[in-house]
């Protein structure tokens, strides 16, 4: 993992490298007006009082033989009596940069490269300094940038190229202010092959056009982050009134199956928290090597094709996504110190959409199994772990490495908390007037507990007491007055589990109605140490080894890989081979290392590892690779 110990000086010090009409010079006394910078931010360059973004305008050619991306980014900007604009960069070719209309080229200088942040770009800019102009070319090494063969794809006839900017990755494929707590509108005009159709996080077309040209529009400001871009052989299929999904042909009818319910999960997010803010909401459906189980780009979620089982039993983070809308894009954490305020109120608005679809006891289910996964992390981590506190320090370390259930799960019990101390009542018209007050904005922690401590707390000592905030913040592992979790389905599956490992035997039509939940449940509460005759009945009885469902495999391979079940071994090559979420291949590749079978783990992985992103391939390098 890079230090970040000597950013201070990254803007400052050493040999700085000037590039004037495509010629770079050395440099070593560049200067920036006012002195050393001191950001807001440390995982930007830009500094706290320099000139700021407004509306960037992009033009950019996708070369799937080169895989880079040409082309050029013009950023109206706000000079803030500046006479530098600062950008972030990693690993982009910066051809020439103009001011305003002018055509002739202005000197600019790249910054000392730092393997996680990039170079910073310093634009000499005037008072009257409108827009700055980037032309410029991607690397092929862009970490954004999934670049995918055909064989990598559903179809296997043509090529695929998605972007996944979250966290500071932007700047691999846009010279911006890589910072959450920084916002812009965008227009984009992406020229493709003539085959594929191209998609943004921005007004979208649903149909293919016959010149590979496609234009994007962005009305509302979003952070760097929220950049998306994927080119593909993609269909659409309208699911209701401002909703829809994306996918390549060969699965566009499974995935409007799975995703049936989207129209009904807008409309209950909007009667809960204010009116869906950005018009329409579609999701696509992405390749195998996509990282995430979804990312919440406006417009157009990004959603992992291992929630599609065919029953919609993992639709739920289709309603993470879409409550994104409201926490993450809507109201945004100022810098990734505050990442909870993104994830933990988007766990709990899930939760509230699917309570409001399905019930309360698939709410509680759901609540349980978050509370089992947030004491895994605990344990994990250790739970005087100072990282286990909501409010974080990520200086020098890289955003991504700090990204675990603490944020997510401690996030949303605090949350649940708070409602269970005030009344759901009281606490939703909170939440309302919360996404209101701070829309297209971004905020700290600070901020959010200064708005509670105004609406909700008013000066009520006792009910500050009650509501405890300072030891959720700030302290780690969980609070004293931790709210109870219970599910009864849950428990009749954890008691299940129990029974079986007393050697009795299970009742196959007991288990016929079962959602996911109760499964994983039941996985989780067996021993960790069985017989290969126990783990071989169950998967007589339960054929885990081949379940379409990637939840309940991860589980289940967890379980093969401890007690060394080698039937299972072929399918789990297959799914580390065919499955690029981080958070299923993470703990698979970390349990082989464990208990002692790196040999077979680096063996899995050498195949594997190029249909990754590399926000996978940098964690399980870490894991496999690095001492």
């Amino acid at each position: 993992m890079a230090s970040f110990s000597n950013l201070k000086y990254i803007l400052l010090a050493g040999l700085l490298l000037f590039a004037f009409a495509g010629c770079q010079k050395n440099n070593p006394d560049r200067k920036i007006s006012g002195g050393k910078p001191v950001t807001e931010d440390p995982h930007s360059f830009v500094p706290a009082n320099g000139a700021t973004v407004k509306h960037l305008e992009l033009s950019l050619s996708v070369n799937f033989v080169g895989q880079t991306l040409n082309g050029w980014a013009e950023w109206t900007i706000n000079p803030n009596k500046s006479d530098t604009l600062i950008l972030d960069t990693r690993d982009l070719k910066i051809d020439a940069v103009y001011l305003n209309n002018d055509s002739n080229p202005v000197t600019f200088s790249v910054g000392k490269n730092d393997p996680v942040l990039g170079q910073a770009l310093f634009i000499p800019i005037h008072e009257h300094t409108q827009k700055v102009k980037i032309v410029y070319q991607t690397s092929a090494q862009a970490a954004a940038l999934q670049w995918l063969n055909p064989s990598q794809t559903k179809g296997k006839q043509l090529p695929f190229l998605y972007t996944q900017s979250q966290a500071i990755l932007a700047r691999s494929w846009i010279p911006c202010m890589d910072s959450p707590g920084i916002k812009f509108t965008y227009n984009a005009q992406i020229k493709v092959p003539a085959n594929l159709m191209a998609l943004m996080s921005a007004e979208n077309d649903t149909v293919l056009h016959s010149n590979g040209l496609y234009h994007f529009s962005m009305p509302y400001p979003i952070p760097s982050y929220l950049m998306a871009l994927t080119v593909g052989n993609l269909q659409y299929k309208s699911l209701g009134k401002n909703c829809g999904v994306y996918s390549e042909p060969e699965t566009i009818k499974e995935a409007a199956f799975e995703f049936a319910d989207m129209e009904k999960m807008v409309d209950a997010a909007s009667s809960l928290y204010g009116p869906y803010a950005w018009g329409k909401y579609d999701a696509v459906v992405m390749p195998p090597s996509f990282p995430f189980g979804g990312m919440e780009n406006p417009r157009l979620t990004f959603a992992t094709p291992t929630i599609i089982t065919h029953d919609r039993s993992l639709v739920a983070l289709i309603a993470h996504e879409l409550a994104h809308s409201w926490s993450g894009n809507l109201v945004t954490n100022k810098t990734w110190d505050d990442f909870w305020l993104n994830e933990g109120f988007t766990v709990y608005f899930e939760n509230r959409i699917m309570e409001a679809l399905y019930g309360k006891e698939y709410a509680d289910m759901h609540e349980v199994i978050g509370y089992g996964e947030l004491k895994k992390t605990l344990n994990e981590m250790g739970e005087n772990n100072p990282n286990t506190a909501l409010k974080q320090n990520l200086k020098g370390m890289d955003p991504d490495d700090a990204v675990n259930d603490i944020a997510y799960e401690k996030g949303r019990f605090f949350l649940l908390h708070i409602e269970k101390t005030v009344g759901r009542a009281q606490w939703d018209a909170f939440l309302k007037a919360y996404f209101e007050h701070y829309r297209f904005q971004s905020i700290s922690t600070e901020d959010f507990l200064e708005f509670l401590n105004k609406k909700i707390v008013r000066g009520n000592k006792e009910l500050l007491l009650k509501i405890n905030a300072k030891e959720w913040v700030n302290n780690p592992s969980l609070p004293t007055n931790f709210p109870l979790i219970t599910s009864n389905l849950l428990d009749e599956a954890k008691q299940l589990a129990i029974t079986f490992s007393k050697g009795k035997p299970i009742s196959i039509e007991s288990t016929a109605k079962w959602h996911t939940f109760q499964w994983l449940h039941f996985l989780r509460s067996l021993p960790k140490k069985l017989s290969p005759a126990q783990l071989a009945n169950l998967d007589h009885s339960f054929h885990f080894t081949n379940s379409n469902n990637a939840e309940i495999l991860c589980d289940w391979f967890q379980l093969a890989i401890q007690n060394n079940y080698k039937p299972a071994y072929p399918a789990m090559e297959n799914f580390l081979n065919t499955v690029g979420r981080r958070k299923f291949i993470q703990p698979l590749y970390a349990l082989m290392k464990a208990t002692g079978q790196t040999e077979t783990a680096l063996k899995i992985y050498k195949n594997a590892r190029p249909g990754y992103h590399q926000v996978s391939s940098h964690t399980i390098d870490q894991i496999l690779v690095s001492e």
